[in-house]
């Protein structure tokens, strides 16, 4: 499953270094995550690393992207070929 940035979210910065694919943005007035990239670090690490560092805790599995553990494996994969 995808992860997603909520409101609460400050803008911050923490999260987008953090992301080994790339996945985060900044948006207006938020950061956001693009789904077809976000792999909530399946592939690279063994926790995502953007929840990891986020002061705000605004970051969240997306209840609209769910995909399995392969699903995310095989999208990282894909990505790093």
């Amino acid at each position: 499953m995808a992860l997603l940035i909520n409101d609460d979210c400050t803008a911050c910065d923490a999260c987008k270094p953090m992301c080994p694919n790339e996945a985060i943005s900044e948006g207006s007035p938020i950061y956001v995550i693009d789904p077809a990239k976000c792999t909530e670090c399946v592939g690279a690490h063994d926790e995502p690393q953007c929840i990891d560092v986020c002061p705000a805790d605004c970051i969240v599995p997306d209840p609209n992207n769910a995909e399995t553990r392969e699903q995310l494996q095989a999208k990282y994969e894909r990505m790093h070929s």
